[in-house]
């Protein structure tokens, strides 16, 4: 992993400041991993993404309002 990955752009307008009211329509990112895809969806989608097996890790940790600038 390299520093570079994650210079990137994020448009203000796609930053959470606040959780989804409706929870169910929170945004998903899938990635596939042999192929590198990315898809889009929402959080109901999850079920039709898990085949038997599958390791699911939670993140419970909080955002804090801050950002990180490096030379």
């Amino acid at each position: 992993m390299r520093v570079t990955d994650f210079s990137f752009e994020l448009p203000e307008s796609l930053i959470a400041h606040y959780p989804q009211p409706e929870r169910s329509r929170c945004r998903l990112l899938s990635l596939e991993g042999p192929t590198g895809a990315l898809t889009h969806g929402t959080f109901t989608d999850l079920l039709d993404k898990l085949n038997p097996g599958d390791l699911l890790v939670f993140n419970n940790t909080r955002v804090i309002p801050a950002r990180l600038f490096w030379p």
